[in-house]
């Protein structure tokens, strides 16, 4: 099983295993949210329950 990666998201905290990544543009994100740069400030998990503000 291959590690678990930083999310791509430059404010991001959460980690990402490679199968269940979304990857845009060659890069691994954990969710829609950040690969699409969180263009209405969503979190990137419901209700924040990662613990990050990536959003903000």
């Amino acid at each position: 099983m291959a590690p678990d990666t930083p999310c791509a998201c430059p404010r991001c905290t959460c980690e990402v295993q490679a199968s269940q990544a979304v990857v845009r543009d060659g890069q691994s994100f954990c969710s829609d949210a950040c690969a699409t740069g969180h263009p209405n400030h969503e979190p990137c998990h419901g209700s924040g329950s990662c613990g990050c503000s990536c959003a903000e």
